[in-house]
Parts: structure tokens; sequence; C-alpha cells
């Protein structure tokens, strides 16, 4: 069967106009009513033939107010909770841009103390090493004039010469002793450095690991905290859900007992209705038959209007179903339907999975694009109750 998509799908809460859709309503039941007064004494009402893959059930005639009331104030409750979700994770994402903040902060002062460390070692070497070439330089230049002296001397006082030699031999020594010890200072001076390094990075290390503990100490407090809140979350939850299904049942028990007292109280109607009936046969049989006839026309009329109403349901719904592509033919979901006063559509919900979402999901799409259902206001006050609630029934059929 050929389908085609009515449009994008309508919100049952916007307003919606009913003047074309009365009018048709008005002048098919006009035909319908007009062939069943000519064809009433040939046959009996049957039920209407239909090949459609939609299939209606009369279900209960339960109102749903109460029902859409508690889907609000659940929406209610899940956005409240979504909010509060967003602001937790929005805090703790805070939270978080701090803490880097002030790692990143420690890390680069570290950084720039080490690197003003490094910058006074290499001064430090770097006036060390012009100290020990200034003072070879001045020991080479004193070597040098002394020698130049001893030369000059030689000639004058040869038995000055080995006095002058040990002279020269003692202050060679006591360069190199002078050029020992200041190696000696320099390297003891590195060691120190070394040394007081290894503590400054003992103490770092030190305080890295306190500062590690104390996040995770942190971390493992708002987790802790956290797990009692979605405990107590929890524990609400099952509170109000353990009072919702009390005041289910204590509806359900209330419901109940209307409905065997609207049977009761029909059936002391019928009752009434039979003796009063009875009485009436004495009166006169001719008026007894007339009223049974037009009981019988009345109920017949009333029976063909709901019918016409299914079938206008399950025709506007078949035009608006978008089968999705892939369905197969085994597949089947039941829908229940839930209407206003005016025919709007209160609700529709799987009540039956075909066990394939999106051939579900279209189900409901088709649905909520046919509705209003504005011809329940032309069927009978009765009839209008009994249709507030009912089952469409899905089948692809032979899809290609």
């Amino acid at each position: 069967m050929a389908r085609r998509q009515r449009g994008p799908s309508r919100s049952y809460d916007k307003p919606v106009g009913y003047g074309v859709p009365t009018l048709l309503a008005i002048g098919l039941h006009v035909l319908v009513v007009v062939l069943s007064l000519v064809t009433l004494p040939q046959r009996q009402p049957a039920d209407p033939e239909s090949t459609s893959i939609v299939q209606a059930t009369l279900v209960s005639t339960e109102t749903t107010t109460d029902q859409a009331q508690r889907a609000e104030e659940a929406r209610a409750r899940a956005a409240a909770r979504q909010a509060e979700e967003e602001a937790r994770q929005e805090e703790e994402a805070r939270q978080a841009e701090a803490e880097e903040q002030a790692r990143a902060e420690a890390e680069r002062q570290a950084a720039e103390e080490r690197a003003r460390e490094a910058e006074q070692q290499q001064a430090a070497r770097e006036e060390e090493a012009r100290r020990l070439q200034e003072a070879r330089q001045e020991a080479e230049a004193e070597a040098q004039r002394r020698a130049e002296e001893a030369e000059r001397q030689a000639r004058l006082r040869e038995e000055q010469e080995a006095e002058r030699q040990r002279q020269q031999e003692a202050e060679r020594q006591r360069q190199q002793e002078a050029q020992q010890r200041a190696e000696e200072e320099a390297r003891r001076q590195r060691e120190a450095e070394e040394q007081r390094q290894r503590e400054a990075e003992e103490q770092r290390r030190r305080e890295e690991e306190a500062q590690r503990q104390r996040e995770a100490e942190e971390q493992r407090r708002r987790e802790e905290e956290a797990q009692r809140q979605r405990e107590a979350e929890e524990q609400r939850r099952r509170e109000e859900e353990a009072q919702r299904q009390r005041e289910a049942e204590e509806q359900r028990r209330r419901e109940e007992e209307a409905r065997r007292q609207r049977e009761a109280e029909e059936q002391r109607r019928r009752e009434e209705e039979a003796r009063r009936a009875a009485e009436a046969a004495s009166q006169g049989l001719d008026r007894a038959i007339e009223g049974e006839s037009d009981a019988v026309a009345n109920a017949r009329q009333a029976q063909e209007a709901a019918n016409s109403f299914i079938n206008l349901v399950r025709r506007a719904v078949e035009q608006a179903w978008v089968i999705p592509p892939g369905a197969g033919g085994g597949l089947a979901a039941t829908v229940q339907v839930q209407l206003g006063p005016s025919g709007e559509l209160f609700g529709a919900t799987i009540t039956q999975s075909s066990g394939d979402s999106s051939f579900d999901r279209s189900a409901l799409q088709a649905v909520e694009a046919a509705a209003p259902f504005g011809e329940l206001r032309q069927l009978p006050p009765a009839a209008q109750r009994d249709f507030r609630q009912f089952n469409l029934r899905f089948t692809p059929g032979d899809v290609r």
C-alpha cells in the first residue's frame, strides 16, 4: 500500500481548526444515516470488512487527566535533576581548571628558580676561571721579569745564580700550591652547591608528594560526598516510587469501586427499565413495538457511527504512516491512543513492541501526525466516552 507523509508531527497542545473536518464528518454521518435507513430491513449490521494493515480494538475508558499530570511532574523532576547535574559538572570543571593553573604556576616558578641558580653557578665558575687566568698571567709576567733580571745580573753575580734558581723554584712551588688551593676551594664550592641543589630538589619532591596526597584526599572526599548524595537521591526516588505505587493502587481501588457502583446502578436501571417496559407493554402492544424499533434503530446508528469513527482514524493513521526501510513482514506493534473530549491527542504509547525501535517510533509518529481526531465529537455521548482510549495495531504487510 502506498504511503505518504501528511506533514510534520503536531504537538497535541497546539491550537487546531475543526471547520473542514467537522463539515466532512457531518456529511459522512448524514450519508451513513441515509444508507442505514435504506438498507436496514434487508441486512443485519456486521463488522466492517477491512484489509487494513492497522487494526483497532477498544480498551479501558479510564480518564487520562491524572496520568498526564503525573507525566508532567516526572518531566519537571527530570529537568531539575539534569540542571543540578550540569551545575555540579560545571563546578567540578572550574575546580579542576583552578588546580591545573596552580600546578602550572608552581612548575613555572620552580623552572625560573632552577634557571637563576644555573646562571649564578655559571657566573661563579666564570669569575673563578677569570681569577685563575689573571693569576697565571701575573705569574708568567713575574717569571718573565725575573728571567730577564737574572739574565742581566748573570754576568755580574754568577755566584748568586744558584740562589736565584732556588728562589724561582720556590716561587713556582708556591704558585702551584696556590693554584691547587684555588682548585680545591672551587671543587669544595661545587660540591657544596651540588649538595644544596640535591637538598632543594628533595625538599621540592617532598612538597609535591604532600600536595599530591592532599589532592588525592580531597578527591576521595568529593567522591564520598557524591556517593552519599547519589544514595540519598536513590532512597528518595525509591520512596517516591513507593508513594506513587500506593497512590496508583488507591486510585485503582477507587476506580474499581466506582465501576462496581456504576455496574450496580446500571443493573438497577436496566431492571427498572424492564419493569417500566413490562408495564408499558400492558398498556399497548403497538406502542411497545414502536419504541422497540426506535431503540434498535438508535443502537444500530450508534454502532455504525462508532465503526465509522474507527475507520476514519485507521485511514488517517495509514496515510500518515511512513514505514521504515527494511521493516520485515513479521513485525507488529500495538499503540495505545488516549484522546481528549474534542479528539485532541493526550498520549500515544507502545503497549506491545515489535522489537524494532525504528518501526515502533514510526507507528508513534503516524498517530501524532494524524491527530487530532475531531470526528469524536460527532459520536453519541456514551460512544465518546468509550472511544477516548483505544488500541491501534501496526503490521507492515508486503513491504517493498
